[in-house]
C-alpha cells in the first residue's frame, strides 16, 4: 500500500535542500536518510533521502542528485509516498491514514448531506476537510473531535455536528439579511 507521507515545498539555501510539509506520525522513520520514495508526479522520482535535519522548526531534506537550488525548486509541490505494509495501519480507533478518509460522505448528525471530502489540508493546528458540496462549491471542516462525531469507514461517511454558521448555505445567509 502506498502512503503519501509529504509534501516538497520551497528550496532552502543554494546546495539543493527543500523543507517538507510532513504528512505521517512518522516522519524519523518514514523520511530517514537513506529512504526511497516514490513522486507524484511520477516523472520527479523516486527520490533517494542523503540528508534531513530540522531548521527553525521546519524538516529540511537534501535527495540525492539534487545538489543546487535549480533542481530543488523543480521539486516543488511533489508528493512523497512511501510504501507502507498492511499490516501497519493504525491501531487507534481514533486515528485515520488521509486515503481512508478521501471521498467520504459527509453528512450532519440530522442526516443532511453536506458533500463529499476532496482533500485534507494540514494545517500545524489541525487538519481540515475540504469538502465539495453538491453545487460544487467547497466548505472547509475542522477535523476536530467535536465537530467530526462520527467516521464510519463500512459505511463511506464522515458525521458531523458544526457550529452554527460553519455550513450554512450562502443563500440562507442572504436571505436572512434581506428579511433584517
Amino acid at each position: 500500500m502506498q502512503l503519501v507521507v509529504a509534501r516538497i515545498g520551497r528550496a532552502h539555501g543554494i546546495k539543493g535542500e527543500v523543507t517538507v510539509e510532513v504528512r505521517t506520525d512518522e516522519p524519523e522513520l518514514r523520511l530517514a536518510p537513506g529512504a526511497v520514495l516514490a513522486t507524484d508526479p511520477a516523472s520527479a522520482g523516486p527520490l533517494t533521502i542523503e540528508t534531513g535535519r530540522v531548521h527553525s522548526g521546519r524538516l529540511l531534506l537534501r535527495f540525492e542528485g539534487v545538489r543546487d537550488r535549480n533542481a530543488a525548486e523543480a521539486l516543488r509541490n511533489t508528493l512523497l509516498i512511501a510504501e507502507i505494509d498492511p499490516a501497519e495501519l493504525p491501531e487507534g480507533e481514533d486515528e485515520y491514514y488521509d486515503h481512508q478518509l478521501m471521498d467520504l460522505d459527509v453528512v450532519t448528525v440530522d442526516g443532511v448531506e453536506i458533500g463529499r471530502i476532496t482533500e485534507i489540508s494540514h494545517l500545524p493546528s489541525q487538519d481540515l476537510f475540504v469538502v465539495e458540496r453538491p453545487d460544487g462549491t467547497e466548505v472547509l471542516i475542522p477535523f476536530v473531535q467535536e465537530i467530526v462525531t462520527e467516521i464510519d469507514l463500512e459505511e463511506q461517511r464522515a458525521v458531523i455536528d458544526p457550529p452554527p454558521g460553519l455550513i450554512d448555505d450562502r443563500a440562507e445567509i442572504a436571505s436572512s439579511r434581506e428579511e433584517a
